[in-house]
C-alpha cells in the first residue's frame, strides 16, 4: 500500500508545511465517539515515544489509530473520508474482515494495512487508510476525490486488534507526523500541527481516556465491552446485581485506581480499589458490583465514580449515574 512520490525542489519547509490542511479522515467525534488509541513512534531506538514523549505509540507504529470504542459501533457502520482533496492512487477492497492478535501476524504478512487507500495529493504529499471493512470501498484507482468525500467505511481487516481506523500521511514518501510536522529529533511536543484549525481543540493530547463506562446487571468481560453486550444488561429493580465497569486507554506505570458504587443515600455498597500499575497499559478494565440485597434495590439514583490517581493527585475521573 506504501508508495513513494517523486521529490519537491525549491520549496521552504514552511511552504510544504502550508501545502496541505487535514480533515478529520473519519466521521466521528473525538474524546466521545472515537478515540487516538496511537500516535506515531518518534523513537528511532527500539523503544517507543509519542510526539509529546509519552506512551500512547509503540515501537515502529507509523500512523495515528482512530479507535472506535466497540465493535459494535464498527457495525453500526462509521465511514472513512478523504482527509484532503486528491487522487486515489491505490486501493485494496478483497482482505476478509477479522481481529487478528499480533501473534498470528503471519495470517496477514503483507496486508497488514487490509482493505485500504492511498492519495496523492498537490506537493508531493500522500495520505493512506488502513483497515477499512471488506466489500465497503467507494473509490477505485485514478478516482478525483474531494476532502471530507466517504471513502469506505471502518473495518477489522489486515492486523488489527480493534475496530480503528490506521492513517498515515508522508511527504516526499518519507512518513510525516500530522500532530508535529518539522519537530526537532528528541524533542517533546515540537513541530506543527498539520490538521485544520477547527480541529485542534478536539484533537488535543490526552494521556489518558475513559473508552467504555456504564453499569451491568451480572459479571463484566473485556470481550462482553467490545462486543457491546455489557452496554445492554442496564440493570432494573429486579436485576440480580449492580455492576459499574470501566474501560481506560493510556494509563501509566504508577497510576492507582478507584471505582466505588454509592446508593441514592450515598453509601457506598461497592467498591474496587487496583493496586499501581506496574506497567504502562494500552487499555484496563475494571468493574465492582453488588448483589441485590434480601430487601430488594431501594428505588432512586446510583451513583458510580472512577478515579485514577498518580502522586496524590487525580489525573482521569469518570462519574456515571444510574435510576432506579
Amino acid at each position: 500500500m506504501a508508495a513513494t512520490l517523486g521529490l519537491s525542489s525549491g520549496l521552504s519547509s514552511e511552504v510544504i508545511a502550508q501545502s496541505i490542511q487535514l480533515g478529520m479522515p473519519i466521521a466521528c467525534e473525538p474524546g466521545r465517539t472515537c478515540y487516538i488509541q496511537n500516535y506515531i513512534d518518534a523513537d528511532p531506538s527500539a523503544s517507543a515515544r509519542d510526539f509529546k514523549c509519552g506512551t500512547l505509540t509503540y515501537d515502529g507504529h507509523n500512523g495515528t489509530d482512530f479507535r472506535l470504542p466497540s465493535l459494535a459501533s464498527q457495525r453500526a457502520g462509521v465511514e472513512v473520508l478523504a482527509s484532503a482533496s486528491g487522487r486515489v492512487l491505490r486501493t485494496r477492497g478483497d482482505a476478509p474482515d477479522g481481529a487478528f492478535s499480533k501473534s498470528a501476524r503471519e495470517a496477514v504478512r503483507d496486508v497488514e494495512c487490509g482493505n485500504g487507500v492511498v492519495i496523492e495529493h498537490a506537493e508531493h504529499w500522500e495520505t493512506q487508510y488502513c483497515h477499512m471493512a471488506s466489500g465497503s470501498l467507494a473509490v477505485k484507482p485514478g478516482d478525483v476525490v474531494k476532502g471530507g468525500q466517504p471513502l469506505g467505511r471502518v473495518g477489522l481487516s489486515g492486523l488489527t486488534e480493534y475496530p480503528h481506523l490506521h492513517f498515515t500521511v508522508r511527504h516526499n514518501g518519507a512518513v510525516v507526523d500530522p500532530f508535529a510536522y518539522g519537530a526537532a529529533a528528541g524533542s517533546c511536543g515540537s513541530g506543527e500541527p498539520l490538521w485544520h484549525p477547527a480541529l485542534h481543540a478536539q484533537l488535543a493530547y490526552q494521556e489518558r481516556a475513559v473508552l467504555n463506562a456504564g453499569f451491568a446487571s451480572g459479571p463484566v468481560t473485556m470481550e462482553s465491552i467490545e462486543d457491546g453486550s455489557a452496554d445492554k444488561e442496564v440493570p432494573s429493580t429486579g436485576a440480580a446485581a449492580i455492576v459499574a465497569f470501566i474501560r481506560v486507554i493510556g494509563l501509566k506505570t504508577g497510576d492507582a485506581q478507584q471505582l466505588a458504587i454509592k446508593d441514592p443515600l450515598g453509601n457506598v455498597i461497592a467498591e474496587n480499589r487496583a493496586p499501581q500499575l506496574q506497567a504502562n497499559k494500552a487499555q484496563f478494565m475494571l468493574f465492582t458490583g453488588k448483589k441485590r440485597p434480601a430487601t430488594g434495590w431501594d428505588r432512586g439514583t446510583y451513583k458510580a465514580t472512577y478515579v485514577v490517581e498518580r502522586d496524590g493527585r487525580v489525573v482521569l475521573k469518570k462519574d456515571m449515574e444510574l435510576t432506579l
